[in-house]
């Protein structure tokens, strides 16, 4: 148990302030996991050993070792919060993964960038999962040591370590820094130097950092510790000893334990022998704890084996329950602790929560799964901006039976599985080949849905080149004066098309009394001797039509028009306008004015 949250017996109601949360957000790559391990590796160097306490996907780090980590920049009188707890699993996966009653369980995010790439595709990705969640966060810029001509200065604050820099190279990383408030004001959040803020709750503070060199990182706790205490006070007053709440991290296969849960407790307490409801696939579970476990002091969390029993865990901390029926347990779902309240209560309680992250489904759709549950609710958000349907949501990897609902898609662009963060099963892969079904994978949410919507697209396009195919387009043409080749069967003249497309084996039309007058059929187009498909508005070539008699039905300078179905101009003025020439339109248009001076709803 931490030294944060344990100093108590239980004895009644215990109000007591909890350790705010800290998730850690950013792009791959721009330092999210080296910063957790700065600030836990300082917090060992400065810390007494068992100072810092190793949770379950957490690191509490106390006031006091914070206080000499940042040293003139924090002072622990000013503070009545315990400390900070900073989740281990970085990235905004693991962020939206984590609920707590509707919202983000995280109290504060630290938003990283490097401050040479800017933003990337994850960066806003994760400022996309902030907003919804109107979760506080901070900026932490980091790799300044990076900067051409930068002179490390070891654990320093961030304003003294610029300070020691040359001109040019403080020049350079105002620059980036610079760039970096100009992105966020691109995604309307308000932001300057944290030195430079004022108010908070109105303006991102950016905190420059390396987590190579420690520069930045005292500024950095005393930032998260500075908020925390003037924003979150109140909200972190709990009463210790009553029935804890939290969430599930990770549901992971233990050796000597079999199924259990990685939690993040974020309210009151959890003891072994306790009753816990858990959210389930199919229903939540009725469980009783059989084991809380703790990595020992100090151990690398994320390769412990060793665990030790501890009796009982209170909030803020990440800690491993074993309980017998946890298969069905899914990652993102809320645990309660039973205690004074009847079991059907807290059962209610946790289905309310669990249809609370329900997605939205409808008859038709794409099938969605994910690894979590606020995953899974953050790509149907994402989904639903974009108006893609989903016929159904789940946690879990994909299997056989996804294959099949999405097999029995109507549309081909249906027939489609977008995987978040899961596994394909090797029978599912095999199905999804044999059944026509288009899988999508990725660990980023915004590319899932852009692959998907570039396939989309690629479908519609083809559905309309082929339905333009078969579809007769608008021509308007002439007979060209002294070009008669033959008079009849079949009369061979030569013509200019003045708007659209001429194909051979049209109809072609005269309008005579308001009305257009089929004359014959074009049968072939020929120019300097060569057969042709199709001649284009300008171009002059000989035609031969079979029907007319040229000097009864038709004549030199004669208009002519290629003869449209009903159906087909409806369509092409409907559906295929963007996809025909200007000029097609423009015969197009011609066409249905004619008709519609007689009939106003013709081709409507």
């Amino acid at each position: 148990m931490s030294d944060t949250d344990t100093d108590h017996e239980a004895s009644g109601e215990e109000q007591s302030l909890r350790t705010p949360i800290v998730a850690v957000l950013g792009h791959v790559d721009h330092g999210k996991t080296s910063l957790l391990d700065r600030v836990r590796g300082s917090a060992v160097i400065e810390g007494e050993a068992g100072a810092i306490t190793q949770h379950i996907g957490a690191t509490a780090v106390p006031l006091e070792t914070i206080s000499e980590i940042s040293g003139a920049l924090v002072n622990p009188d000013d503070f009545d919060l315990p400390g900070l707890l900073f989740i281990d699993t970085p990235g905004h996966h693991s962020f939206s993964t984590l609920r707590a009653r509707g919202g983000a369980l995280a109290d504060i995010a630290i938003l990283v960038v490097d401050v040479n790439d800017g933003f990337q595709p994850q960066t806003l990705e994760a400022i996309d999962i902030l907003k919804r969640t109107q979760t506080p966060f901070i900026v932490a810029a980091n790799k300044v040591d990076t900067t051409p001509g930068w002179n490390p200065n070891e654990n320093s604050p961030i304003q003294q370590s610029m300070e020691a820099q040359s001109d040019r190279a403080e020049s350079r990383l105002n620059e980036a820094l610079y760039e970096i408030i100009g992105q966020l004001s691109e995604n309307d959040f308000s932001a300057d130097m944290y030195w430079r803020v004022r108010d908070f709750q109105g303006n991102v503070g950016v905190v420059p950092v390396s987590a190579m060199t420690g520069e930045g990182v005292p500024d950095l706790l005393a930032v998260l510790m500075g908020l925390s205490q003037r924003y979150m006070k109140e909200a972190m007053a709990i009463d210790v000893t009553g029935p804890g709440a939290g969430t599930v991290l990770e549901v992971k296969d233990e050796r000597g334990f079999g199924k259990t849960l990685d939690v993040v407790l974020y309210d009151g307490s959890v003891r072994t022998d306790d009753t816990i409801v858990v959210g389930g696939l199919n229903e939540p579970i009725v469980t009783q704890v059989r084991a809380l476990l703790q990595p020992r002091p100090l151990a690398e969390i994320r390769t412990e084996k060793q665990f030790e029993k501890v009796p009982e865990v209170r909030a803020a901390a990440g800690v491993k329950i074993a309980a017998p029926d946890l298969d069905d347990a899914i990652a993102g779902a809320p645990v309660r602790v039973v205690r004074d309240q009847p079991v059907a209560e807290v059962v209610e309680e946790v289905q309310a929560e669990l249809a609370g992250l329900e997605v939205e489904t409808e008859e038709e759709g794409v099938v969605v799964k994910a690894d979590t549950l606020g995953s899974l609710e953050a790509i149907a958000d994402a989904l639903a901006e974009a108006e893609v349907p989903v016929v159904r949501a789940e946690v879990g990897d994909v299997a056989p039976r996804d294959i099949a609902v999405a097999s029995t898609a109507n549309e081909p662009k249906h027939e489609v599985i977008l995987a978040f963060n899961v596994d394909v099963l090797k029978d599912a892969e095999r199905r999804a080949n044999e059944q026509g079904v288009r899988l999508f994978e990725s660990d980023v949410i915004y590319q899932l849905v852009e692959e998907y919507e570039e396939y989309v697209d690629e479908i519609e396009r083809s559905q309309q080149e082929q339905v333009l195919d078969k579809i007769i387009r608008p021509s308007r043409f002439r007979i060209l004066e002294d070009h008669v080749f033959r008079q009849s069967s079949p009369a061979v003249v030569g013509v200019e098309v003045m708007a659209g497309t001429l194909k051979r084996n049209s109809n072609i039309a005269k309008w005579e009394g308001g009305k257009p007058k089929r004359i014959g059929m074009l049968k072939s187009i020929q120019d300097e001797g060569e057969d042709i498909d199709e001649l284009r508005a300008g171009e002059r070539a000989a035609v031969s039509i079979d029907g007319p008699t040229v000097g009864r039905q038709i004549d030199e300078g004669d208009e002519l028009w290629t003869e449209l179905p009903e159906k087909h101009a409806k369509i092409l003025e409907q559906e295929l306008r963007d996809e025909i020439p200007s000029d097609e339109i423009e015969a197009l248009s011609q066409y249905l004015e004619k008709h519609r001076k007689v009939d106003p709803f013709w081709g409507k």
